[in-house]
């Protein structure tokens, strides 16, 4: 399963990279690069992929991905209609473990964000006090320029690595296995996934998207996912209905079927297994 590796390029006076970017498809492949990213949805809903998580992101979420692990954000579908009523709008630093030297980390005074570095090589999601903090310091960065830069990079940094209130994404096992020729698979079994969710997808059906034959495909999807294709769908509509209910339009009944899910039992069942909550009381947390 080969992500794309992406080259991220700085400015000839900067040696990380900060932007902005208000467009919903920056983000939406399935890459990695050596470049440890530190990202904040100011505004955004939609799918994410970090190593073997798969869950929601939404407005407000921050996200610190480590070196080499292969992301990828689907933004809803409603951020490409022609009407364009909703708007992107992402913050996304991007910076090298050694940029301020090889032996930095290695001081002692840096022991907590050598940890934080390593610990971010399973995707790390920041939440409370700290986001809010760290907020700030990515928005001063768009516009900051010299010594000071780098100084508030680690206090965004120190900020996290001191923080409690974060949630590790990927598992431990992950193994993205870089193999050559590979490239494009991933992408055209997540994109196919997502356009085709609600529906019935057949083993033969996703496994021809893959180029493979149903019994290889399976081999191929455990391997490199550490899940099987059906939990992977599980997910992807389970999240679906975290969306829909947080929307509150449609009764729960019909947010089901609207799911994908064709059986309501089962339904409350991989939800409850997967948030822990059933999908009323998911609901009325939210709104609460």
């Amino acid at each position: 399963m080969k992500p794309q590796l992406l080259k991220v390029s700085t400015g000839p006076a900067h040696s990380f990279s900060v932007r902005r970017d208000t467009v919903p498809y920056a983000n939406n492949r399935w890459h990695y690069h050596r470049e440890i990213e530190l990202i904040h949805f100011e505004r955004g809903w939609g799918t994410q992929f970090i190593g073997d998580s798969i869950r929601n992101f939404a407005s407000g979420d921050m996200v610190l991905i480590g070196s080499n692990l292969p992301h990828y954000w689907s933004f809803d579908s409603s951020y490409f209609d022609r009407d364009g009523r909703e708007e992107a709008d992402v913050r996304v630093a991007h910076f090298n473990d050694d940029f301020w030297g090889v032996d930095f980390l290695d001081l002692p005074e840096n022991t907590n964000i050598k940890l934080l570095l390593q610990n971010a090589k399973q995707g790390m999601a920041v939440y409370g006090a700290v986001r809010m903090r760290v907020c700030s310091i990515l928005e001063e960065l768009l516009v900051t320029e010299g010594t000071k830069r780098i100084i508030l990079l680690i206090e965004a940094l120190t900020a996290i690595a001191q923080a409690k209130d974060i949630q590790l994404l990927s598992s431990v096992s992950f193994n993205p296995h870089f193999q050559r020729g590979e490239k494009d698979r991933i992408n055209n079994i997540y994109d196919f996934a997502l356009d085709h969710f609600k529906q019935r997808i057949s083993l033969d059906e996703i496994a021809e998207v893959a180029g493979m034959s149903s019994n290889a495909f399976c081999r191929y999807f455990k391997s490199r996912t550490g899940k099987t294709f059906s939990q992977f769908l599980i997910e992807l509509r389970v999240g679906h209905a975290c969306k829909l209910l947080i929307e509150n339009n449609l009764n729960v009944k019909q947010i089901c079927y609207e799911s994908g899910f064709y059986n309501f039992a089962g339904f409350h069942k991989y939800f409850k297994q997967i948030t822990g909550k059933s999908p009323l009381n998911y609901q009325r947390a939210y709104l609460k």
